[in-house]
């Protein structure tokens, strides 16, 4: 058997190395990868799945440029899919609720991409000072409010706000590239 990241990670070298036969077969291949991804994510919501698809190969074609060589490839691509699927969560404005009687559902076990995904955001956040790091730590993935992590990280309530609106701003801008 094929494995599969080795496959998807050649097929992506050699289109970025400017191999169109390569490249279409990429973009073939992860269709159904990604179809598959958020339909695990959005049950009942075809359309939406597929302008999320598209929307998500739009995104790496695009950003192909920042992938990095050295690393997995599916993990860089979950990672846009990610993003994508929590743009759109966003734009629908709403939160899915699930019965309690169903909430097994919100267990699932552990995939490679929780993995890669962890991976990638301590070596995003390693960049910040380790206050301002844990001070976006507890803010944008635990969930406190400003005032509790301020409080838990030294930081007023006020200068936690502005710590975290610079730290954003620093983090957005390593990860950005120019695409003139």
């Amino acid at each position: 058997m094929v494995d599969r990241e080795a496959e998807l990670k050649r097929l992506m070298l050699r289109g970025l190395d400017g191999d169109p036969v390569a490249w279409r077969a990429l973009l073939t291949e992860l269709r159904g990868a990604l179809t598959a991804f958020f339909k695990r994510r959005l049950t009942g919501a075809e359309a939406d799945v597929e302008d999320l698809v598209q929307d998500c190969l739009i995104a790496i074609h695009a950003k192909r440029a920042t992938y990095d060589r050295s690393q997995p490839f599916t993990a860089w691509a979950y990672a846009i899919a990610r993003y994508k699927l929590i743009d759109h969560f966003r734009r629908q404005g709403r939160r899915n609720d699930v019965p309690l009687e169903e909430a097994s559902v919100l267990l699932a076990e552990h995939s490679v991409e929780d993995g890669a995904v962890r991976r990638d955001l301590k070596k995003v956040l390693s960049i910040l000072p380790l206050r301002q790091r844990r001070l976006i730590e507890d803010v944008r993935i635990g969930g406190y409010s400003l005032a509790e992590a301020g409080a838990r990280n030294g930081f007023t309530e006020g200068a936690a706000k502005v710590s975290v609106h610079r730290s954003l701003k620093t983090l957005s801008a390593s990860v950005s590239t120019d695409e003139d």
